[in-house]
């Protein structure tokens, strides 16, 4: 015979050798305590125990302690049955009662039914049925179970498993925690009974009178009450839908936070706000949010969209203002700005272009920078820019424009520039395109003037108190000048290159953003923090055949059925 076929068969006798010392060596069920013993012609090797009026039969086997009523003991199986108030002591991590208990001394198996109670320290399991595996210590359930914990509250589901050593228990198939504060419901969570901690895994939902969270990975904290979602995450917080790719959740603090791809959706105000960072705080009625922060408000069918370093929305429903914060751009298909910050008041349909003052701007080496906004073709700027919007039609409405106003637009052939100029300026829309501007003080003018054929007449400059112009199509239709102080036409040959812009110009066409991603294109580049997932759960399946069998099946080695009469 081949040498390594000898080994094999070497190995195979010594490990069957060794199975069958253990076997030997291990420890049968010991009774001991049991005042009535009697046998029955039906049951041959069977011996029937029974309590007296003191005390109830006592069985102990390897560290196991249970008491009942009447059992029927099976000696060459080492199998009980276990009858009427059974208890079982695991010393002093698991108490375990019920009406019936069958258990195994050879594979260490107790199956518990009718009104089964288990008690660890920090909880109570309710159930009618139960698998206590003592190798792996672990309890199952199929049936439907009740786990009771004071802190945390009452979680039910289909099935369920109590792991001993970690006194962890896994819940699957219709699971709901109902805590005073909360109602959980899950696919499977995952509880650890001393510490509270709560793990989800699959569609998962808190629900509350204050929110309503979303999450298909997750995990809560059910004694300090706060949490951390991913994987679809999503909080609703009455009007307002929170969804990032990770979300951390404060109950008590009225706080949240999100990380990459955050969306945060006004359902009262139409708008949309977007980012990759962002803090909620719902006492404040308050959230800003940084990293390629966007703001989208709905009006009259087409979005305005506003991008900051960051973005703060504040206020509620009926008073809600959006404010975006250093390198603010806002853009429309028909009208763009650019200012420090952006104002925004939804209730109102105020929107407020604002620069912060700086005194590097006192050095004559350096330019104060105005706002900006650019509607079709005119660029308008002055200290400040307010636009209003009809809150009923959602349609531009009017312009203001305080301190150092500022119109220019390219003429329509030549390289020129027509220019306004005034202390403050008022504008009128018309189907969200300037119809009318009335420029109010220190009022200055050029303009070119051309004819029917497009062919340039002349150049007008002038100076007054007031001038009002009609607009159409982006072209000045008329313009009227009130308390003219001077102003000619003079042509184009005789008009000196010096006298050709007015004080305070400033072509800034190339800080135009013509696009939603023109609004970023001052940003740096963008790196997206990686979300780091909880571990996979263990998988749904008990482990091992007997314990598939025994609870599946149904499939219990001598009887499965408590008798109908049991003796006295």
């Amino acid at each position: 015979m081949h040498i390594k076929s000898i080994f094999f068969l070497l190995i195979v006798s010594a490990l069957g050798l060794q199975n069958t010392i253990a076997q030997e060596n291990r420890k049968k069920i010991e009774i001991k305590y049991a005042p009535y013993m009697s046998f029955e012609e039906s049951k041959p090797e069977a011996t029937i125990l029974t309590r007296n009026n003191n005390k109830q039969v006592h069985i102990a086997h390897e560290g196991l302690e249970m008491w009942c009523d009447e059992a029927i003991y099976y000696s060459k199986k080492d199998f009980i049955e276990a009858y009427g108030n059974v208890k079982i002591n695991q010393g002093d991590t698991l108490l375990l009662n019920s009406s019936y208990v069958e258990y195994d001394g050879a594979t260490k198996h107790a199956v518990s039914s009718g009104n089964v109670v288990l008690k660890e320290p920090s909880s109570t399991l309710n159930t009618d049925r139960l698998l206590f595996d003592r190798t792996l210590q672990q309890a199952h359930y199929n049936t439907g179970g009740k786990v009771v914990k004071d802190t945390s509250g009452v979680i039910t589901s289909t099935v369920g498993r109590y792991f001993i050593k970690t006194k962890k228990y896994q819940f699957l198939d219709k699971v709901k925690l109902v805590n005073p504060e909360y109602i959980i419901n899950s696919d499977q969570l995952d509880f650890y009974t001393e510490s509270g901690y709560a793990y989800f895994y699959g569609p998962t939902t808190i629900l509350s009178s204050t929110s309503t969270i979303y999450c298909e990975r997750g995990f809560y904290n059910t004694s300090a009450n706060n949490g951390h979602f991913i994987k679809n995450a999503q909080i609703f917080y009455e009007d307002r839908l929170f969804e990032g790719d990770s979300i951390y959740f404060d109950r008590t603090k009225g706080f949240a936070s999100a990380t990459n791809n955050i969306k945060l959706t006004d359902t009262i105000n139409s708008s949309v706000v977007k980012g990759h960072y962002a803090e909620l705080f719902r006492f404040k009625d308050s959230v800003f949010i940084t990293n390629r922060a966007l703001a989208i408000t709905v009006r009259d069918r087409d979005s305005i969209y506003i991008h900051g370093d960051t973005l703060m929305v504040t206020g509620k429903a009926e008073n809600r203002i959006t404010r975006a914060f250093y390198n603010a751009k806002l853009y429309k298909s028909n009208l763009s700005g650019k200012a420090d910050s952006i104002h925004v008041d939804h209730q109102k349909g105020l929107t407020q272009l604002i620069n912060i003052s700086n005194v590097e701007y006192n050095s004559a080496f350096q330019k104060k920078r105005h706002p900006i906004l650019w509607n079709l073709k005119n660029q308008i700027t002055g200290d400040s820019i307010h636009l209003i919007s009809d809150t009923k039609t959602e349609k531009l409405d009017s312009l203001k424009v305080f301190f150092n106003a500022f119109v220019i637009s390219k003429d329509t052939i030549g390289d020129g520039y027509n220019q306004i100029s005034g202390k403050t300026l008022y504008g009128i829309f018309e189907n969200n395109q300037l119809n009318t501007i009335d420029v109010l003080k220190n009022a200055e003018t050029i303009y070119y003037l051309r004819n029917g054929e497009n062919e340039l007449v002349g150049i007008d400059k002038s100076k007054s108190g007031k001038i009002k112009i009609w607009l159409s199509d982006n072209t000045i239709e008329e313009i009227r000048k009130i308390n003219q102080v001077e102003g000619n036409t003079i042509p184009e040959e005789d008009f000196l290159e010096k006298d050709k812009l007015l004080i305070g110009f400033e072509w800034r066409e190339t800080e135009r953003p013509k696009s939603v991603q023109d609004l970023f294109i001052d940003d740096p580049p963008l790196n997206l923090k990686k979300i780091k997932g909880l571990d996979s759960p263990v998988p749904k399946q008990l482990n091992n055949d007997m314990l598939i069998n025994t609870l599946e099946k149904g499939e219990i080695p001598i009887t499965n059925k408590i008798p109908a009469e049991k003796k006295n």
